[in-house]
């Protein structure tokens, strides 16, 4: 019988608090899992599909990047991964029938986790113009109706073409293709929402914008410094490989506003051990930092680096960088009362961390979020490069940059082309193998795609999966801008906010997953990915697809190019929808490191990508080598009665994938309107536990943005911080602050005051 989806939301007025745990994973772990996946899916299914997630003959998980050991293991999965299965493999299904009896007038009154509980889309869906319904298309239509708003397009950079970090490498090299081939570099993606600002600072620093370690480098570290970062829901399989170097010696020290229980302490649930006893402890040294201080911090840790005798190892930097003298003396100035003001940490804690620095041979600094989306997140994760060039650590075993990227393939989309600002040697080969010359003018990122909708530049908004309108900053003005084009499109497996917020007229074009088996003409296909170190493999769903019209992602791209190109465009794209070889041929020949793709994808665990500053120490910069940098100090300016916030996941979800109510590490059950913040700092400002209030950010620009009904929390936050989920605190985040040079949005930057709960409508 196949599975209901709720019929109602759920309410979330009060959600419940007790204190946060101390300890990841364990007994809870395995029970939340099964139960979410029983939720979804019969027992045979679920243990049908998760016995083939992450292994070398299955599917790679459609949650995070982290990457699988050399040897896997029998449950290669975590729970947040799990879950993201559940969702994609579920038995719930949307039919026209759904859609008949929701008008999207209705929808988009609904919680993104109400639509998203409705279950797979089954059929392509057509919103006219002036119409509340969306109503069955066929594909041939489907692909005329963006073909026709294309051509009418005055220039092709009307159109804007977003990537979400599912797409495979198969399918985002030819969509990338397609979109050059119509004339335009307008491919933002979700990397410019959250590791854009790793990838500006690792290429000007390195030279090439991904980390440079191994899984093997983790486990042969000394000390590895995790920044930032909350791997125990965000990258939960990042926990076995904590687990695994800490139990080889390494010293792990966390650096981080909050505490969080995955780094804390780990129960394993793949062993008895774990499952049975305390579990490991993780986490040697806490950094409780203030948000925005981590550059202070690596500054700081420079300056007595430098003071160290034999602190440096100077034969490496004299053979393999640039610019050490100007950084060495910024370094040795710096004032040590600015350091405490921006850190919050005693000066005695960041002398214990530097003599763990100074103790090690090899570290490594593993980042995410926490670090990349700040104003000063570029020159933040310079800072970080220059700690790890003054001792060597880059190009060494067991030390290097890792910085932990989100969804599955959002590196591997990059690496395949999609990038509003390519290379010219990348143009250079595309053009060679397809004959043609490509646009050269840099196009939109993800910010300037919504402000090119606001503007009325960008008519036509095509999205390659993903939730745009939830994922982007300061709600109101994305969505006033996405219902000014002339069309909306969404390649999606599931329904979410991104269908009810549409242009004039609007498409759903339903797709298959990683779950999924992939039958062409040709024969059985598969895809491939790349992790967030750099491994490329194959990935081949084995679940019959819940529904016979729908096609796959490198489908959709190739019959929609044709349809928008005419038949006179030379490039064999009905040759690429049917055999995913032929675009893998190609690609072997455009993109560097994928030469034999074919054969090397098809070994069991794929193959790593060159990296010059890991395999040789060379380094592809402006300077020919590693490059030093000096970034001045600077903290976000907090006047005395506001608190900044950062917003981040809750336990059960993954980015704007809701699986459910509950944030079970933290003590927040039943609800996500919640705001964390300090006790302290909330009986400064009058904020008792429990009290309802509105949140409303503040920016030069003098807007009203307003997040309203939320039960304040009591937290062990930093002093001067506050923390929310995310997507309902994204209206409080301005378009235009973001990122310097990366141009990300600055959600861990939001200064905010409090209200009383004025009882407005929770959007």
């Amino acid at each position: 019988m196949a599975k209901q989806a709720p019929q109602s939301d759920p309410v979330q007025d009060a959600p419940r608090v007790s204190a946060p745990q101390h300890a990841a994973a364990g007994v809870p772990a395995v029970l939340h899992s099964l139960r979410m996946a029983g939720e979804q899916m019969s027992a045979r299914r679920t243990l049908a599909v998760l016995r083939k997630v992450n292994q070398p003959d299955g599917f790679d998980c459609p949650g995070c990047a982290w990457p699988e050991p050399g040897k896997t293991h029998t449950a290669e999965f975590c729970e947040n991964g799990a879950k993201a299965v559940a969702e994609e493999a579920t038995e719930r299904r949307i039919t026209a029938d759904f859609f008949a009896a929701h008008p999207v007038s209705e929808l988009a009154q609904r919680s993104g986790y109400w639509l998203g509980q409705q279950g797979r889309l089954t059929e392509p869906m057509l919103l006219d113009e002036g119409s509340d319904r969306y109503v069955p298309v066929s594909w041939e239509r489907a692909f005329e109706i963006v073909a026709e708003e294309l051509r009418a397009l005055d220039t092709p950079d009307g159109a804007a073409f977003y990537t979400s970090g599912r797409t495979s490498n198969e399918a985002a090299f030819a969509y990338q293709l397609f979109a050059r081939r119509l004339g335009t570099n307008n491919l933002p993606d979700c990397s410019n929402m959250c590791h854009e600002s790793s990838g500006s600072a690792l290429t000007e620093t390195l030279g090439v914008g991904k980390g440079s370690v191994s899984l093997k480098d983790l486990y042969q570290a000394d000390l590895i410094i995790v920044a930032g970062q909350n791997p125990g829901t965000n990258h939960p399989r990042m926990l076995s490989a904590l687990e695994r170097a800490k139990r080889a010696g390494a010293t792990i020290v966390s650096v981080n506003p909050l505490p969080e229980a995955g780094l804390e302490r780990f129960k394993n649930p793949q062993n008895a051990r774990g499952l049975a006893a305390n579990g490991t402890r993780l986490t040697d040294l806490f950094l409780q930092i203030r948000l925005g201080g981590d550059l202070a911090l690596f500054r700081a840790l420079n300056q007595l680096i430098l003071a160290a005798d034999g602190g440096t190892d100077e034969a490496f930097i004299a053979e393999h960088c640039y610019g050490f003298e100007e950084f060495a003396a910024e370094a040795a100035a710096t004032d040590r009362a600015e350091v405490l003001a921006a850190t919050g940490l005693p000066w005695e804690q960041i002398e214990e961390l530097a003599r763990l620095v100074l103790a090690s041979e090899k570290v490594i600094v593993c980042w995410a979020m926490g670090l990349t989306q700040h104003r000063h997140a570029v020159p933040t994760i310079r800072e970080v490069v220059n700690f790890l060039l003054l001792r060597g650590n880059v190009g060494r075993p067991g030390a290097g940059v890792c910085p932990v990227r989100g969804h599955s393939n959002v590196q591997g989309d990059r690496t395949m082309g999609i990038f509003e600002r390519p290379g010219a040697a990348f143009l250079d080969a595309l053009g060679k193998e397809f004959g043609f010359e490509p646009p050269r003018e840099h196009g939109l990122d993800s910010v300037d795609t919504i402000r090119g909708m606001r503007d009325g530049r960008v008519k036509v908004f095509f999205a390659m999966g993903g939730n745009f309108v939830s994922a982007t900053p300061d709600t109101e003005v994305t969505e006033a801008a996405m219902r000014r084009c002339r069309l909306t499109v969404h390649v999606s497996t599931k329904l979410n906010r991104s269908h009810v917020v549409t242009g004039a007229r609007a498409l759903i074009l339903p797709t298959l997953g990683r779950t999924d088996r992939d039958w062409t003409e040709a024969g059985a296909q598969f895809v491939s990915v790349e992790d967030s170190m750099g491994m490329v493999h194959s990935s081949r769903g084995g679940l019959r697809p819940p529904s016979d019209t729908l096609l796959s992602e490198v489908a959709i791209v190739c019959r929609l190019a044709r349809a928008a190109l005419g038949p006179e465009d030379p490039t064999p794209w009905e040759e690429f929808a049917v055999s995913y070889d032929a675009v893998r041929d190609r690609i072997s020949r455009v993109v560097p490191g994928f030469d034999d793709f074919n054969e090397k994808v098809r070994r069991p665990g794929g193959f790593a990508l060159p990296h010059g500053p890991r395999d040789s120490r060379t380094f592809p910069t402006a300077t020919g080598k590693a490059n030093f940098t000096v970034n001045p100090l600077t903290a976000p300016e907090v006047p005395e009665d506001r608190l900044l916030l950062q917003t981040l996941r809750s336990h059960d979800q993954y980015n704007t994938t809701i699986y459910g109510l509950d944030d079970r590490y933290r003590g927040i059950t039943g609800g996500r309107r919640v705001v964390l913040v300090n006790p302290a700092d909330a009986e400064r400002l009058g904020l008792p536990d429990g009290l309802y209030v509105d949140l409303v950010s503040e920016w030069k620009d003098g807007v009203e943005r307003r997040a309203p009904h939320f039960r304040v929390v009591h937290y062990p936050v930093a002093r001067g911080g506050a923390a929310a989920y995310y997507p309902e605190t994204n209206v409080l985040v301005p378009l235009d602050s973001t990122a310097e040079i990366s141009n990300t949005p600055t959600s861990k930057a939001v200064v905010i005051r409090f209200e009383p709960d004025t009882g407005a409508p929770v959007a």
